[in-house]
């Protein structure tokens, strides 16, 4: 369930990069839509921040790589 979250959110970032560098392009810097594009963007960060810091806490994300994973 966490990694789809995860996966959402990653996708999320992306749009919001692109568009805020549509914005970026169509507006010349004219209006604050680029500032938005870039709010939402860190608030995304954030939660997907959150989000993993609950994963690796509740042990749905581990830290091992499984070629080094022990036997």
């Amino acid at each position: 369930m966490l990694q789809t979250i995860v996966i959402v959110l990653l996708v999320a970032i992306l749009i919001t990069l692109a568009v805020g560098f549509v914005f970026f392009y169509q507006d010349k810097g004219r209006s604050k839509r680029v500032m938005y594009a870039l709010g939402t963007r860190v608030t995304l960060a954030f939660i997907l921040i959150l989000v993993v810091a609950y994963g690796l806490y509740t042990g749905e994300f581990n830290l091992s790589t499984p070629w080094n994973a022990q036997p």
